[in-house]
This record gives structure tokens, sequence and C-alpha cells, in this order.
């Protein structure tokens, strides 16, 4: 009847996105009888395809679900593929990726296909993740006030794999007819969930001190990153502005070729930093970030953490002295 593609690379959206999609699938029909489902390392590819072959008894269709499908070669999945050119009318077939990186063969024969491919990571862009968290909530029979949403959103940042259990667990609390404050779900939240890089730079950027030091810390707390880890992101992003010093770059296109970079939003908001700040303050925010490198690796007999802290700090004053 019809191919789908999951991919991710948060176990838990995986495995809600595999759910939804069964469930649907199935419908009203008997889930004992028509799904198949093939996970582990034990499991051959052959096997799939003998399921995705058989004819369904005693119901309409059968449903088979192959996870981890990226752990297979190209010669693994030539069977598949065969099958993929001519499937079987009575069965949905459900590829899950995970494993590893799936074979080019595999993707380009659900493409001629027409596949239909369900990315279960949550939008990095947060214009964009307001609305997915908006669906979810929506999914999970709840009402959340605009401000709850967003709370939400930003509390749990990159950690969006815990959302269903709060989702479900403010459910079980509240039912479905309440609209749920922030107040309401507060309790709920748990720690703080990890940042993307880029909320770290553009409040550093901003000069915003409270804030830098209140997303670094879920950055090394909440997103699991070592302070190197960290480190390496800060150099990255005042490595690019120091290429803009002395390259008379005036506009997005120049910019991008003196960062090595293609022109985009990123650019324009590189060269409109370095305008704000001077070269003068990105020289000395390199000084920082190259003695603060040498006190995490012992130059100072300081925690990690408070390292970071004070070149967060730093960095961030010396953004907002530029500015002004």
């Amino acid at each position: 009847m019809a191919s789908y593609l999951i991919t991710g690379d948060d176990e838990s959206l995986m495995l809600s996105a595999i759910s939804d999609l069964v469930r649907t699938l199935v419908g009203d029909g008997d889930r004992s009888l028509m799904v198949d489902d093939f996970d582990g390392e034990d499991y051959e590819v052959r096997t799939v395809v003998d399921a995705a072959q058989t004819s369904p008894f005693l119901t309409d269709k059968r449903v088979v679900v192959a996870r981890g499908v990226g752990r297979f070669n190209a010669d693994d999945v030539s069977s598949l593929v065969a099958y993929l050119d001519d499937p079987l009318s009575s069965t949905d077939l459900v590829l899950v990726g995970g494993g590893g990186r799936i074979a080019k063969a595999l993707t380009d024969a659900l493409k001629r296909g027409g596949a239909t491919t369900i990315g279960s990571a949550a939008p990095s862009r947060a214009s964009e993740r307001t609305g997915w968290f908006d669906e979810q909530i929506k999914a999970a029979g709840l009402k959340l006030d605009p401000q709850a949403t967003k709370l939400l959103a930003t509390w749990l940042g990159e950690d969006a794999g815990r959302l269903q259990g709060i989702l479900d667990t403010l459910h079980s609390t509240y039912g479905d007819d309440k609209k749920l404050t922030s107040a309401d779900i507060s309790p709920f939240l748990g720690d703080a969930g990890g940042i993307p890089p880029w909320d770290l730079t553009d409040a550093i950027d901003r000069g915003d001190t409270t804030v830098s030091l209140q997303l670094l810390h879920r950055m090394i707390r909440g997103g699991d990153r070592h302070p190197l880890q960290v480190m390496s992101i800060l150099h990255g992003h005042y490595t690019k502005l120091l290429s803009l010093d002395g390259s008379g770059a005036r506009d997005e296109a120049s910019a991008a070729a003196a960062m090595g970079i293609k022109p985009g939003f990123p650019a324009k908001k590189a060269l409109d930093q370095y305008r704000k700040i001077g070269g003068g303050a990105v020289t000395r925010a390199v000084g920082l970030l190259a003695q603060a490198d040498l006190d995490l690796r012992g130059a100072k007999e300081w925690p990690e953490e408070l390292v970071m802290e004070v070149l967060v700090a730093r960095l961030s004053r010396l953004a907002g002295a530029g500015r002004r």
C-alpha cells in the first residue's frame, strides 16, 4: 500500500513517531494479526522482505516495521530495494533510521517509490519550534496558553525527547478540559534542558551577562556539554568575527567570502555584530578565549565551570561595552 521512512536522532521522539504512525495504519484492526515489528541486532533484511511479501491473514493488510535500518550496507539491502520496486499492495512498510547512515541504494528506492519521510526531530529554529510544540500539545489532548507553551519550549531546549513524558503527566493530572498556564505546568518540568549553541552566542553578543551565564549552565548541565566543547563553540564564533577584521567586507556576500561560508543570514548577522563591537573588541575576545583555554588545561587551579563562567561574563561585558 505505502512505504514510510522515519528519521531522527532522539530515541524518545522516534519511538513516539513510530507509535503514532503504526496506530494510524492499524486503525481499528487487530494489531496482533496485522503488525510485524523487527528490532535489535539479530534480524536480517530477508526476514523483513519475507514479511512484506506475505499476504495478510484475516485482515485486509499487513504493517511491517523494520527499525535501525542504518546498520545495513548496500549489499544487505539489495533484496529490500528489489521489493520496493515492486511492493505488495496489501503491505504498509515502515523503515526506521538508526544504527548508522542509511544505504543510498535504499533511500533512492524509497524516493522512486514515493515513500513518505517522517522527521521525528524537533525543529532547531525558534520560529518553527513553537509550531511543533503546539502540534505535540494538541495531539496529546491538552490546552496550554501561549505563555505556557513558550515556557515549555524554552525550558526543554534541545531536550525535546522529554516532552511526551511531561505531556502525559500533565494530561493525567489536569485532564483535557482546563487551559493550562505557566504556573500549572512549572512543577512538572524538571531540570532545564540543553540549548542550541547560538542561544548562548546571541546572548553574549547582546551583552546580556545574566542570561549568558544561565544559558552556559544549561549547556554544561542540561546539555551535557564539556567546557572544552563550549570553548570550541565560542572559539568558532569569534574566529568568524576575527576573519572580518581588515577584510573590508561591506555586505553579506563579501562577509561570507571573508569567513569562508555561504551567503545568508549567518554572514549578515556576523557582519552586523562586528560593526557593533569593532575589531579591537574582537581581538580582546580572542585573547580572553586563549587564556581561558590555558586555564581549563591547568594554568589556574579553578574548577572548569568557574573558568567558563568568568570567560562568558567577560565576553558579554566586552560585547555590551562595544555596543554602547
